[in-house]
């Protein structure tokens, strides 16, 4: 199995998103997907986003650990 880089990892939960919002049409979901969105410099709608799922990768990598 192949181990995702952070971007990767990112693009995949993004894409599961979109999958739930097409389903469901929530707006709190519509409003994540375009502050996730990925423009054309590599970074993200709202700069902020990234910054969070960089502490969630962190996080995670932690828990993995224990």
């Amino acid at each position: 199995m192949k181990i995702l880089t952070t971007q990767e990892a990112f693009v995949a939960m993004r894409s599961f998103l979109e999958g739930y919002y097409e389903r469901t049409k929530s707006d709190d979901v519509g409003a994540l997907l375009g502050d996730m969105q990925l423009l054309g410099d590599g970074l993200t709608a709202d700069p902020a986003i990234w910054e969070d799922w960089l502490s969630c990768v962190e996080r995670s990598k932690i828990k993995i650990a224990a």
